[in-house]
């Protein structure tokens, strides 16, 4: 809605600081009953994978009951028709136990939540010590992450980590793990706690190795500065300023919201850094790969607008993570030079694996984090492409030429077509398909698309997304069209929200300060 980017905008000359601390890491553990046995693959953090591809591992039940409802944020703060905030994705393990980050008060204060999937029954809580970012307009996200053996961890003050092992059961212990040691650490912890935050969800590869970026504010016994930290499966922290892997004095960090992603080797991590929005400007940045057991830069692409060739907004009010793709190939979406020259659309800007060519970008990038498509999912298509990509397309009514008309939309990354508000070549669109509901504050629009990253059913054929109509909807993608849909509430104007799969194929959606349970 034009109402959220006339926020931002005025975000980038006042920024509102939100940091609040809860109570000490502590754990209950309610009577209940187990989770289910183990029935098929988890959903372990952002976009599922460390690709972030959001592919699902099970095939979707029909959309055809609430089975529960949870609230992910005890406190939710309005401001007249919306809600400012990104939430955290669920987590969901092997065996069915469905991890919620919850906000606790107004300001702040983060726990976790571990419920059965079938029922939602409550199976544990812990309270985490964790405090925000300074953040522009929107409150940024918490996010926990799995391994695939089954340990969460999450993220407390002054940069550490929380984790706890068999999540699925009632009983067990929350522990800590800090990345530039726990007896420097507990040595000045009010001072690390005040001035170390970490700014991404975090990203957890198949051995155990976690990744995720922090922010510092002032000096500290460490002599951290803002950048990427890595915590390996044995314990042990590295870390690396983003200004020195960017080789740029300027840059400040890495993009708050922006989860880093691997390659399919594990070898190669991407992470987004940025500038800050001193004075005013617009943050711009870069896109780096680095190795990702050293943290050695390997390379790094200046973050464009392709209309203009000047750098791109790299914003903190997103949750844009990269994407990569089978072949390799990286995609990391961005707002314009100049908005709203684009529509405040921005771009899905891509490039080959090494970061040393750019390709053909896509048309649509602000706040969305591209799904892979495998090409046998859309049987009408006939290109080269083996994968194609999703995104959502929403055109804001009343910014530019913007008609309030929201779509989402099938791209070939590697075929072209002239975009629609400029004369770049952008990626083809193979097929899109036009929102439901009226919205009743633009004539002829319909209700923006409410996803950061849509969840994709391979078996099934289709993508699940959420709807600022308070809709769940599944797009049928062989016949182009909305298929089921269940309605979650009466829909709310919110900032953009993650879907997930659980390994039974129930299908999880975030909406309106609440995460619901959609299944048989």
């Amino acid at each position: 809605m034009l109402k959220k980017f006339q926020l931002a905008a005025l975000a980038l000359i006042c920024s509102v600081a939100l940091l609040a601390s809860c109570g000490g890491a502590g754990t209950t553990a309610p009577a209940t009953a187990p989770p289910a046995a183990v029935v098929g693959e988890g959903w372990w953090g952002f976009g599922r994978d460390v690709q972030h591809s959001s592919i699902g591992g099970a095939t979707t039940q029909p959309l055809a009951s609430l089975r529960w409802q949870a609230p992910v944020d005890l406190a939710p703060q309005y401001s007249g028709t919306s809600l400012l905030i990104h939430y955290g994705t669920p987590v969901i393990s092997a065996a069915n136990t469905v991890l919620v980050p919850v906000k606790t008060g107004a300001t702040g204060g983060f726990r976790i939540d571990a419920r059965a999937g079938p029922s939602g029954a409550l199976l544990w809580s812990a309270t985490t010590d964790y405090i925000l970012p300074a953040q522009q307009s929107w409150v940024p996200s918490y996010n926990l992450s799995l391994t695939p053996g089954g340990r969460v961890y999450a993220p407390g003050a002054g940069g550490k980590l929380f984790f706890r092992d068999a999540v699925d059961s009632a009983t067990g212990k929350l522990q800590t793990v800090v990345f530039y040691g726990a007896d420097i650490y507990n040595a000045s912890r009010a001072a690390f706690d005040a001035g170390v935050t970490i700014n991404t969800p975090l990203t957890i590869d198949s051995r155990g190795n976690i990744f995720f970026g922090f922010i510092v504010n002032g000096t500290n016994p460490a002599n951290l500065t803002s950048g990427i930290a890595r915590v390996g499966a044995d314990g042990r922290g590295t870390w690396v300023s983003a200004s020195v892997a960017a080789s740029d004095a300027a840059i400040l960090k890495v993009a708050t919201n922006s989860a880093p992603a691997l390659s399919s080797d594990l070898a190669t991590l991407y992470v987004a850094v940025n500038t800050s929005n001193a004075g005013g400007s617009l943050p711009s940045g870069y896109l780096l790969a680095l190795d990702a057991t050293t943290l050695a830069t390997r390379a790094r692409a200046r973050l464009t607008d392709p209309a203009r060739n000047t750098p791109a907004w790299v914003s903190d009010d997103a949750t844009s993570s990269p994407t990569v793709g089978p072949d390799g190939d990286v995609y990391f979406g961005v707002l314009e030079a100049a908005p709203p020259s684009h529509n405040y659309t921005g771009w899905m800007l891509h490039f080959d694996a090494t970061l040393g060519q750019k390709k053909t970008p896509g048309a649509f990038g602000w706040d969305t984090t591209a799904s892979i498509i495998p090409a046998s999912m859309v049987p009408a298509y006939t290109g080269p492409s083996r994968y194609l990509l999703m995104t959502k397309f929403n055109s804001y009514g009343g910014v530019g030429t913007g008609n309030g008309r929201h779509r989402l939309a099938i791209l070939d990354p590697n075929q072209t077509q002239t975009d629609a508000f400029s004369t770049a070549s952008v990626m083809k669109e193979v097929q899109s398909i036009l929102g439901v509901t009226p919205d009743p504050g633009y004539p002829g629009g319909v209700m923006e698309w409410c996803i950061n990253t849509a969840a994709v059913d391979v078996a099934g054929k289709s993508v699940l997304a959420n709807s600022e109509d308070g809709i769940l909807y599944r797009w049928d993608l062989p016949s182009n069209r909305f298929s089921e849909q269940i309605r979650l509430n009466s829909g709310y104007a919110q900032a953009y929200t993650p879907t997930a799969i659980g390994p039974d194929g129930a299908v999880y959606s975030v909406n309106n300060a609440t995460l619901f349970a959609v299944g048989r």
